[in-house]
C-alpha cells in the first residue's frame, strides 16, 4: 500500500496494547542517509490555546507500526516506551 504524507497525516494513531489514542501524525522522521522514514511525530498537546507551553512531542518508531489501516494507524508499544522528543533535538535534525 502507497500512501502520501498528506493522507497519513489525517490517520489517528491508536495504541493497540491499551486502546489508547495517541494523536494524530504531524510530521516524520527521515534518515537523510537512507531516505527512508525511520519514525512518526505526534506533537504535544497544548496547556491553554498554547499560552502556557505543551507537551513534549511522542515519537514512534517505524518498527512499533502494526497496521495502517484507512482511518487509523495502528502501533504496540508500552507507555513508558513512548519516547518524548525534546525540543533541543528539533534544532539538532541535520547531525
Amino acid at each position: 500500500m502507497k500512501c502520501t504524507f498528506t493522507e497519513l497525516r489525517s490517520r489517528e494513531v491508536i495504541n493497540t496494547g491499551n486502546g489508547a489514542r495517541i494523536g494524530y501524525i504531524d510530521d516524520v522522521e527521515i534518515d537523510t542517509d537512507t531516505g527512508r522514514i525511520t519514525a512518526l511525530i505526534i506533537c504535544g498537546r497544548p496547556h491553554m490555546m498554547g499560552l502556557l507551553g505543551r507537551d513534549e512531542d511522542i515519537l514512534i518508531s517505524c518498527e512499533d507500526i502494526e497496521k495502517i489501516g484507512r482511518d487509523t494507524l495502528l502501533v504496540r508499544i508500552n507507555d513508558e516506551n513512548l519516547y518524548k522528543m525534546s525540543k533541543d533535538r528539533r534544532t539538532n535534525l541535520f547531525e
